[in-house]
């Protein structure tokens, strides 16, 4: 199976994946995974391919062959649609952060990215990770409130999750971060989320 993880620097990419590449290792699968940073610092682009499955040789996604995609901002979502294969699914965040171009006044952030994403990949489903985080106990926690909005679309179990996840981040936040995993994959079974970028 083909994942590809994107997002923006600061956003939790390279946790999210490191996350999903123990829990699919933790129930036996051949797991893959590469990165690539676009820029150094907080704000740059992130991307983060994984791959799992009985034998896999490659680490990087092929355009094209995504089973699915996991973006934490809206715009990243659409600018990396093109990497879903047919019968893909998009799972973004509802969550706006201006790139350098826009925040330079040299190009504009579009109005209605739900709409653009949902025309050009009708497969889709948002979710306000953020609010979920926060609701949670830390807006820090959304990486971890996505993998729970992507957790029905993969077939491992709901306790390897749960065990890689308590492993994975600092022994203070495990209940907070557990609980947006929670909150992320309820968020996810709904329909009446607010897909507006804010």
């Amino acid at each position: 199976m083909n994942v590809l993880l994107t997002g923006v620097g600061g956003q939790g990419v390279v946790l999210a994946s490191f996350v999903l590449s123990h829990v699919a290792m933790s129930e036996g699968y051949d797991v893959k995974q590469s990165e690539v940073h676009g820029m150094a610092q907080r704000g740059g682009s992130v991307t983060s391919h994984f791959r799992f499955g009985d034998k896999v040789w490659s680490p990087l996604v092929p355009e094209g062959t995504a089973d699915l995609l996991m973006a934490f901002e809206a715009l990243e979502g659409l600018r990396y649609v093109h990497w879903l294969k047919p019968g893909g699914v998009l799972v973004y965040n509802a969550l706006r952060i201006n790139p350098s171009p826009v925040s330079a006044g040299l190009a504009s952030y579009p109005d209605d990215v739900d709409g653009l994403i949902r025309a050009a990949w009708p497969n889709t489903k948002c979710v306000n990770a953020n609010e979920l985080a926060a609701k949670a106990g830390t807006v820090k926690a959304a990486n971890v409130a996505m993998l729970g909005a992507i957790s029905s679309t993969l077939p491992f179990a709901l306790g390897t999750w749960e065990e890689v996840i308590r492993k994975a981040v600092p022994p203070k936040t495990v209940e907070v971060n557990l609980e947006a995993f929670r909150l992320g994959a309820a968020g996810a079974s709904t329909s009446d989320t607010d897909c507006s970028t804010r």
